[in-house]
């Protein structure tokens, strides 16, 4: 079990040649406030003088700090550049560089922190990665955290409090993480900022370890024993005391060796009982026995998310394409491909279905049936006319002479300048199935040819020719829908099965009235005289619909005209009541109007959808292929065509390196499977 801190090693170098953090690996953290003792509980832990020192806030990035135990004939040193009998430190940001003199790693600490964090007590959460190798070391790895800090100093911003907390939460929240609370001996443990914002993840304590720093500096007549027993605040990894160097010990360069030394004389004379259960040596062999365990229990999960992971970057990299090779078969397959998805987008055969809404040829036909459909039944077969306008029409149609029927031009005026209502709701069907058609342009690229994405200037190159290949379509789609509302408008079919039906019914209605007029006559008015006027106004044609009024238009006892008038006066229609036979005029208009609209409107209805689907859709349908390769399949344009955007070519290899780490980490697991290790 003890090689299992290596292969977690292994693992976060694989990782860290990538930069990336997807993974959360099984590590220890350490938390603690501003001069608790955390840097000399680390230091006591490598044997060494390492980390920066000072006043305030010295740790301003995460350290991530790889404990390797070697032995002096162990291989591994030396493929890593070290000498025998020394200790060294590597770190990741500058590659194979062996320091052997700790006092560089400690200004090296200090200078890439400045570098990325400046040199205002600013902090970052980018860490810094140092391997230590060493025969003195157990196997580790630890974070060391900025110290939590209450009052920000220098320019440090007014929020440095929350910074601090949320990088420390970032790294503790990780599951696979073992918390370091360090607390020193000589402050109440129950007022514990390490213990609090442990506590916050991990409420529990199953994955906290405390750490009671400054056990020889808490007040005389005091000590920590209920403390490091645990009665005071129960920690179910356990609690360790440690005894760590004054500030003086550090100025007069007093060795880790001696403090540990130190340490151990002080804990058998003040804590005799808890002396082999505390103290640095205690500590160490504690962490390295617990992150053992702990990683043979994430192992498994582990395992099965870098699988995850491996299968999503192998597909992230199949839709980054290869580097191009044959530049005209790449580009014909791209043309080919856009060409097939943008029909297939709207034949409703595409791979990938919108489902939030209507796209492609469901919208088109929603605009067909629904939008189209429905806003010509909401026109009114009568809108726009008025009683007035009906008998000015018939008016106008006769002419200096009174009429004696209604006369057939009314009609056809009146009807037409209904019809051409129609005209303006089937230009605007054609410009909505337009729009779609534009749409499903981005649809395509955004989801069923992402490898346009790949290759910005034939993207751009083939919006172009499609947009121009529906702008030229739009304008002779236009003109036959304009057609077809003016070949309604050219001849007036009254002879219209449907319209003759309406008005055989029409008929009938009027003969019956006639019918009850008749019975209805005075016993003075001979019945052969009223049979003959009937038979005179006819009941073969839509003509026989009218029956002779009783009083003239004008004529009646409400007339502007009956009496004196002045003949220099325009006659102007005045609101009156109208006439008998004004009424069935208008009535009898309005109901062939009625009658030959809808006939029109269902024409219209359905021959302005076919209209569309040839002029527009299924032409771009059919020649969208041909069209592309014409445009955009030259030799000349092969080179600026298939140009890749900037960071694509990056992002490939970024997704291929990561790839690669991840196909290494799940070998390295798998070796562990082989070994029986867990």
């Amino acid at each position: 079990m003890e090689a299992l801190i290596p292969v977690i090693n292994k693992l976060q170098d694989v990782f860290n040649t990538v930069g990336a953090d997807i993974i959360h690996l099984p590590q220890i953290a350490v938390v603690g406030t501003q001069s608790s003792g955390k840097s000399s509980v680390l230091e006591s832990l490598v044997g060494r003088d390492l980390l920066p020192r000072g006043t305030g806030v010295v740790t301003r990035r995460p350290l991530i700090l790889q404990l390797v135990h070697v032995d002096p004939g162990d291989a591994r040193k030396n493929e890593d550049g070290g000498k025998d009998g020394e200790d060294w430190g590597k770190f990741l940001h500058t590659k194979n560089q062996i320091y052997t003199d700790f006092e560089e790693i400690r200004q090296e600490i200090e200078n890439e922190t400045e570098r990325i964090s400046g040199n205002n007590k600013g902090i970052s959460d980018d860490p810094i990665h140092l391997k230590i190798f060493s025969p003195n070391v157990v196997n580790l790895t630890l974070v060391d955290l900025p110290g939590i800090t209450k009052v920000p100093v220098g320019d440090q911003p007014n929020d440095i409090e929350l910074q601090i907390k949320d990088l420390i939460l970032k790294h503790i929240s990780n599951p696979n993480c073992i918390i370091l609370a360090v607390s020193a001996a000589n402050t109440d443990m129950a007022t514990s900022e390490a213990l609090k914002v442990a506590r916050e993840v991990d409420p529990d304590g199953r994955r906290t370890l405390a750490v009671v720093t400054k056990l020889d500096l808490m007040d005389a007549g005091t000590d920590a024993m209920d403390v490091l027993m645990g009665r005071v605040i129960p920690v179910k990894l356990g609690l360790i005391g440690v005894v760590n160097r004054s500030q003086l010990d550090i100025n007069n360069k007093k060795s880790v060796s001696d403090a540990v030394r130190d340490e151990h004389a002080f804990l058998q004379k003040k804590y005799p009982s808890l002396a082999n259960r505390n103290g640095t040596k205690y500590l160490a062999r504690t962490l390295n026995r617990l992150l053992m365990h702990h990683i043979r229990d994430c192992l498994p999960d582990l395992k099965t998310r870098i699988n995850v992971l491996a299968a999503q970057y192998q597909s992230l990299l199949s839709s980054y394409g290869e580097p191009v090779e044959d530049q005209s078969a790449t580009l014909l397959q791209l043309i080919t491909k856009f060409a097939s998805e943008y029909c297939n987008t709207i034949e409703g055969t595409a791979k990938y279905i919108e489902t939030a809404e209507l796209c492609g040829g469901a919208r088109i036909c929603y605009i067909f049936h629904e939008t189209f459909g429905r806003t010509l039944e909401s026109v009114d077969p009568l809108g726009g006319l008025s009683t007035i306008d009906i008998l000015t029409a018939i008016r106008n149609a006769t002419g200096p002479r009174p009429s004696l029927f209604v006369p057939e031009i009314s009609f056809e005026l009146l009807v037409k300048k209904q019809v051409k209502r129609l005209e303006e709701p089937s230009l605007r069907c054609v410009e909505l199935v337009h729009e779609e058609m534009q749409r499903i342009i981005q649809h395509c690229s955004n989801y069923s040819t992402q490898e346009l994405q790949r290759f910005p200037k034939l993207h751009e190159a083939i919006v172009e020719v499609v947009t121009s290949l529906l702008r030229k379509r739009l304008p002779i789609t236009n003109e036959m829908v304009h057609n077809l509302v003016a070949i309604e408008l050219a001849y007036i079919n009254t002879k219209h099965p449907d319209f003759a039906d309406a008005c055989g019914v029409m008929n009938n209605n009027i003969e019956e009235q006639r019918r009850n007029r008749m019975r209805e006559l005075p016993a003075a008015v001979p019945r052969d005289k009223a049979l003959a006027a009937g038979e005179q106004e006819g009941t073969g044609n839509w003509r026989g619909m009218l029956k002779k009024g009783e009083e003239g238009p004008g004529s009646g006892p409400g007339s502007p005209f009956k009496g004196a008038v002045n003949l220099l006066d325009v006659p102007v229609p005045v609101a009156r009541k109208l006439s008998s036979r004004e009424q069935r005029d208008c009535e009898v208009i309005e109901r062939l109007i009625k009658s030959y609209f809808l006939i029109v409107r269902k024409n219209i209805q359905d021959s302005v959808p076919k209209a569309v689907m040839h002029f527009l859709v299924n032409h771009v349908k059919d020649s969208l292929q041909s069209e592309l390769v014409g445009q955009l399949y030259k030799s000349g344009l092969l080179n600026n065509l298939l140009t890749e955007s900037e960071d694509m070519a990056q992002r490939r290899m970024e997704a291929a390196d990561m790839l690669q780490a991840l196909q290494k980490a799940s070998q390295v697991i798998a070796e562990i499977r082989e070994t029986h290790m867990w």
